[in-house]
């Protein structure tokens, strides 16, 4: 696109969506609350709602860059739903049509939240491992076993991500890919769309691989513990791998197809000829040795108490003092991504400290549903939430609603899994939710490479998720956990 097509693409989304975007905000925001048909919906939640959709829409039309919009956001909602908005947005009302303000020191703190530190560790860990070569070295060393045919570099790329996600953290295996990803795409024709495909591999793969252990991602040990210790099911971790394992491998072979299709490569073979003429020095050394001591302490977070974002901090504090890191590389670090995503945490926050959140999931009738339609649209609201508030928090707001349904139900949902596919089928959803770069931590680092728009995350995120979600439920249905 050229610079005067580019400038008036910018224009037609100022100067029409933007207006647009803010009447219907303003429609959302000023209409009586009983105009949503939600019992006893407050003013701040209402306000919410109207926050909720202006931000949905700019980021996904892009009016404005997506990071400048979660500044936008929380700035607004400082000033109108927070317990320091400004004096006449408090209201003279009865408090309890007025609702619960959200902390301003909550909000504030989305900036600082652990995640951030997590992103902000692996921008610190890519930086450090490029000055040194360590990326190239490392780049080489995963991409052998798969050839030199672009098609099957994107399949290798795929099936590692996708094998550390079932063991560690997305965020963190998507952060630590970045930097085996940054020397590979450096290869690449920048008119090509093979690029693209790589570096939706890195969020792909990782919410995916997440779904293949119970301990891959929160929201499966949140669904674990309500079938166990509430339940008492005595779902097994080999159960669950038995069943989802072979669930993510066909789920990467798809998308492996997918990102071919939409993405195809340009150049036919890509082969890393980039030597490491960088100087081995005692500085060289302890990058590699902080380098896997990190990655180490990523896997076995769960063995050695040690949170994943408390060891992101490791190589922050290790490299600034030796002085691996200087002041000037600091300006290296993507702070935009950091602000994108403070913006959706801040967003969740006020879905769920409002009560909103809560409010809108319990006023569906679910108890007045057949159990596959109560199944399916539960699995439904779940992607849907995911893709704008952590899936961890969607999980933690929905499964304990979805277990008290499912024991009200009782044997009415034998025919469709029980109430394991009712619980399973939920968190499974809230791993396939990939339509923005703030659906979760490594959709941002995709994003944050500069090679991903919006619109292409959500083309491919989209079809993952159609995809996902059918499968998924056929297999969780006719085969169980």
């Amino acid at each position: 696109m050229t610079t005067s097509s580019t400038h008036r693409a910018f224009n037609v989304k100022l100067n029409i969506l933007f207006p647009l975007i803010v009447a219907i905000t303003a429609f959302l925001w000023l209409v009586p609350t009983d105009f949503y048909g939600i019992d006893g919906l407050t003013v701040v939640e209402q306000r919410t709602i109207a926050i909720f959709v202006f931000t949905a829409l700019m980021w996904m039309f892009e009016v404005i860059p997506t990071w400048t919009t979660s500044v936008l956001s929380i700035v607004i909602m400082l000033l109108t739903i927070s317990d320091s908005s400004v004096w006449f947005m408090k209201g003279s009302g009865i408090p309890a049509e007025m609702g619960t303000f959200v902390s301003y020191k909550a909000l504030l703190a989305t900036f600082a939240d652990p995640v951030i530190m997590l992103f902000l560790g692996g921008f610190i860990l890519a930086i450090a491992a490029t000055k040194v070569g360590l990326d190239v070295q490392l780049a080489k060393a995963l991409l052998k076993p798969f050839g030199k045919r672009s098609e099957f570099v994107l399949l290798g790329f795929l099936m590692v991500i996708g094998l550390f996600s079932m063991f560690m953290s997305n965020t963190a295996t998507a952060a630590m890919m970045l930097t085996f990803l940054a020397p590979v795409l450096r290869t690449l024709p920048p008119d090509g769309k093979g690029r693209i495909g790589l570096a939706l591999a890195i969020p792909i793969a990782a919410n995916l691989g997440g779904i293949g252990t119970p301990i891959g991602t929160p929201p499966n040990a949140i669904a674990l513990g309500y079938l166990n210790d509430s339940l008492h099911l005595n779902v097994g971790f080999g159960e669950w791998m038995l069943v989802m394992v072979p669930y993510v491998i066909v789920m990467l072979l798809i998308s492996w197809g997918i990102l071919l299709y939409l993405f195809p490569f340009k150049q036919k073979t890509i082969e890393l000829k980039i030597e490491n003429t960088h100087k081995k020095t005692w500085r060289t050394y302890l990058v590699y040795v902080t380098f896997v001591v990190t990655i180490l302490l990523w896997m076995l977070d769960r063995v050695t108490g040690i949170n994943s974002n408390v060891v992101a901090m490791i190589p922050v504090g290790v490299f600034c003092v030796t002085g691996v890191i200087t002041k000037d590389d600091l300006k290296e670090i993507n702070w935009s991504v950091l602000w994108m995503v403070a913006g959706g945490f801040a967003l969740g926050l006020a879905l769920q400290s409002t009560g909103l959140a809560e409010h809108l999931v319990n006023s569906i009738p679910f108890d007045s549903w057949m159990p596959l339609v109560v199944v399916l649209v539960s699995g439904f609201i779940g992607y849907f939430i995911s893709n704008f508030i952590s899936n961890t928090a969607a999980a933690n707001l929905i499964v304990p609603i979805l277990c008290a349904v499912g024991v009200g139900m009782g044997d009415l949902l034998d025919p469709v899994g029980g109430i394991r596919t009712l619980l399973i089928g939920v968190v499974l959803s809230t791993s396939l939710a990939m339509l923005f770069p703030i659906s979760t931590p490594p959709n941002a680092l995709a994003h944050s490479t500069g090679l991903v728009t919006t619109k292409d995350m959500a083309k491919a995120g989209i079809i993952v998720g159609v995809i996902g979600y059918v499968l998924g439920y056929l297999m969780l249905i006719f085969v169980g956990v």
